[in-house]
């Protein structure tokens, strides 16, 4: 399943236009400490945080994510949404916790086997 096949499926909000939402979804992690997410995202993850600065982007970008998940209608940065444009990195939000989110995505994926 796509990174946009997901949202859809889930009814999350893409947050910015990146050829990026096209990649294939294999995993979800969570994690706020950005130097601990950096070791363990791995390529095809929907990484999900609550970090909205440039730094996020960077290990988006380091990883090979599928995406990155704001939980909690958490204002994204401006500076934030350009910087994904520019490394295409997708920005997907929603209004729902980072531990309902981690259940639905892997729902979603246990259900596509």
């Amino acid at each position: 399943m796509t990174v946009k096949e997901l949202a859809q499926m889930l009814g999350y909000k893409i947050i910015n236009k990146s050829d990026s939402i096209n990649k294939k979804v294999t995993g979800v992690y969570a994690c706020d400490l950005l130097s601990h997410a950096m070791a363990k995202v791995n390529e095809g993850d929907v990484w999900i945080t609550v970090h909205t600065n440039l730094n996020v982007i960077a290990v988006a970008s380091l990883t090979n994510c599928a995406c990155v998940m704001i939980p909690e209608n958490i204002d994204i940065e401006d500076q934030t949404v350009e910087r994904a444009n520019e490394k295409g990195v997708a920005l997907l939000s929603c209004s729902k916790s980072s531990a309902l989110i981690c259940y639905e995505i892997l729902s979603a994926l246990k259900d596509m086997r």
